[in-house]
């Protein structure tokens, strides 16, 4: 049946479908083709910026609506996660020399805040297994394009601070990775639809697609 499918299998089935289907990186193909500028750069990190704070109220909505374990242990280790990681995320903005007004500049182009949208949508109405192997996809896929970044940033001769490289070399936690497929495996034997589950997962991933778009063109 169905809803025997192991979280394994799932994140197996959106692997083959990445590999087949692949959504772009539009800041990714611009390292890779040598045209990777600083905008770029500040582009990821403003649009971060705007993701971060819907990330946390969506966390929020995921530990009302599932308050019980293992949900809670990661969520709370992804809430920490983003709550840890916004202080670099600002020391990066201010070393590539934005000041408080920059911050509060708000930019009318939907893909910027595409990401928080979807994520929030996939918190208020997704099942307990749709958030874990979306955020399982978002984990598995954002951390090793901001390290293929960062090292091309490195290669470049661009001018780029420390503090870029602090945030985004960072890899995904292995303990979060396996905790998010523990909540998926949680929700599927509580009668959550794996395939719902799998259409989440893949429809965050295209906004993170939308993500890096509004990184590498939204902001200049």
């Amino acid at each position: 049946m169905a809803n025997h499918v192991a979280a394994s299998e799932l994140a197996a089935r959106l692997a083959t479908l990445r590999g087949e289907q692949p959504i772009g990186n539009a800041v990714l193909d611009k390292a890779h083709n040598g045209t990777l500028t600083l905008d770029d750069l500040r582009g990821m990190v403003l649009t971060e910026l705007e993701a971060h704070h819907a990330e946390q109220v969506a966390y929020g909505v995921g530990l009302t609506r599932h308050p019980r374990q293992p949900v809670t242990k990661f969520l709370t280790g992804i809430i920490q996660l983003v709550s840890d990681a916004t202080p670099k995320l600002l020391a990066c903005a201010r070393a590539f020399g934005f000041d408080d007004a920059d911050l509060r500049r708000r930019v009318p182009d939907p893909a910027i805040y595409a990401f928080g949208g979807c994520l929030s949508w996939i918190a208020v109405t997704g099942s307990q297994a749709s958030l874990a192997l979306a955020l399982h996809t978002d984990m598995t896929v954002y951390f090793p394009d901001c390290v293929a970044i960062s090292a091309a940033a490195r290669e470049s001769t661009l001018t780029v601070p420390d503090e870029f490289f602090a945030y985004y070399e960072g890899t995904a936690s292995e303990e979060l990775l396996a905790l998010a497929l523990e909540v998926v495996d949680d929700g599927i034997a509580r009668g959550d639809d794996p395939d719902e589950a799998a259409f989440a997962a893949r429809l965050l991933e295209a906004n993170i697609g939308l993500f890096w778009r509004a990184s590498a063109e939204s902001w200049s």
